[in-house]
């Protein structure tokens, strides 16, 4: 059963990359002016990505999450967001921008810092 659970739960992480390529692939989306949405989007989408590693790395525990499992969590995220990048420079009205892949590194770096003040913080009380 644990083999079961540990592929389903990268199969989640593997579901979400694809649907932030699939997003990737059209054109983009129009965004209300003013502010740097793009940015925000990025950031949060690629939080997500790294909560959803950290929580794959540690088998859904993540109060468990420990510096190197956040870090390649972080990595994870961070790489992917250069690939999508990338490959968005392919694509037809889309552009590779230096400034989404900073905001992609930001919001996964975000998502780890998080788990890991929830996971001492939880620790704490117990």
């Amino acid at each position: 059963m644990a083999r079961a659970a540990w592929w389903w739960r990268w199969a989640v992480v593997a579901g979400y990359m694809a649907a932030i390529f699939f997003a990737s692939s059209g054109p983009g989306v129009e965004l209300p002016p003013g502010r740097n949405w793009d940015k925000v989007l990025h950031a949060g989408a690629y939080a997500v990505l790294a909560g959803l590693a950290a929580w794959a790395s540690t088998g859904g525990r993540l109060r468990s999450a420990t510096g190197p499992v956040l870090l390649a969590a972080w990595m994870i995220s961070t790489t992917y967001g250069a690939a999508d990048e990338w490959h968005q420079s392919f694509v037809p009205g889309r552009q590779a921008d230096a400034a989404d892949f900073l905001a992609d590194a930001l919001g996964a770096l975000a998502a780890a810092g998080a788990i890991r003040a929830w996971g001492i913080i939880a620790r704490g009380s117990e």
